[in-house]
Formats: C-alpha cells, structure tokens, sequence
C-alpha cells in the first residue's frame, strides 16, 4: 500500500507541487511573450508584416526571453513547457477538424486539408477560425516550443 506522504518517482509532493507551478508559470510567460509580440505586431499595422515573418517572431521572440529567463532564473522545467505547445496545437487541430464547411469555408477540403488551408497556409487561408488560425492555433504552440528551446540553450550557457 501507498501512503500518502510516499516519495513518487524520488520526489516529495512538495517538489512535484513546484515543478507544476514552474512548468505552468513558463507557460504563462511563453504565452506573454507571444501576445505582447502579437500586439508589437499589430500596431505596427499587419499589412506591412509578412506571414512569415510573424512566424519567425513567434518562434524566435519567446525563445530569445527563455533565453534570458533561463540566465536570470535557471529552472529546469521551462525546458518542457514546449510539451504544452504540442498539446495545445493537437487540441486546435482536433477543434478545427470539428468545424462545418460550406461556401467560403473549406467547402470540398479533406481532413489534411482543413488543417493545413487553416492552420498553416499563409496565402490562401480556409476561412476557418475567421482567418486566424496561424493566431489562434499555430503561433500559441510556437511560442511555447521557441520558449523551451530558448531556455534549454540558457541553461547551458548559465552553466
């Protein structure tokens, strides 16, 4: 029998308490990152700003604050918050697979078809998420993976 108090995996519940507060509090950073980025990107007016260029940015302005984070306070959880990117975009992607079609809207699109015209075709989106699937979707779970990788090099150069 397990009692509660029981070491799981060589770890207290107290440490297992911190490391979901770290991993959850890089998430929340990861994701504050990205929206101050969206906004940086938004009144600079989108016209002028390139898809690609707006997913570069999501992916390499997070990481380059995980960087700095993980130089500030070395933690060893912001390395796996991109776990949460991963989770957060197989949950769109399902949510996107659920969507109705019809005129204007990815009328004759196969399953590969609504996720890629919604979620990662810059020049002929689906119409799906009202156009912002890279927002809503793609970008989100850039941020997270940018933010670990960010804060995965940190770590090695804090060493």
């Amino acid at each position: 029998m397990s009692g509660i108090g029981e070491q799981t995996g060589g770890k207290s519940p107290g440490e297992l308490a911190a490391e979901a507060f770290w991993f959850f509090g890089h998430t929340i950073i990861s994701l504050a990152v990205y929206v101050a980025m969206v906004t940086a990107v938004q009144l600079m007016h989108p016209q002028s700003v390139s898809m690609l260029l707006a997913t570069l940015m999501a992916f390499a302005v997070p990481g380059i604050a995980g960087y700095l984070i993980s130089l500030i306070w070395p933690n060893q959880i912001a390395r796996y918050i991109w776990i949460f990117g991963l989770i957060y975009f197989s949950i769109v992607c399902v949510y996107v697979l659920d969507l109705p079609t019809g005129p204007g809207l990815c009328e004759h699109c196969g399953a590969v078809g609504k996720l890629v015209g919604t979620l990662i075709t810059f020049d002929h989106p689906s119409g799906l998420l009202g156009g912002n699937g890279n927002v809503l979707g793609t970008w989100p779970a850039l941020a997270n993976i940018g933010y670990a990788m960010g804060a995965k090099f940190g770590l090695k150069s804090s060493h």
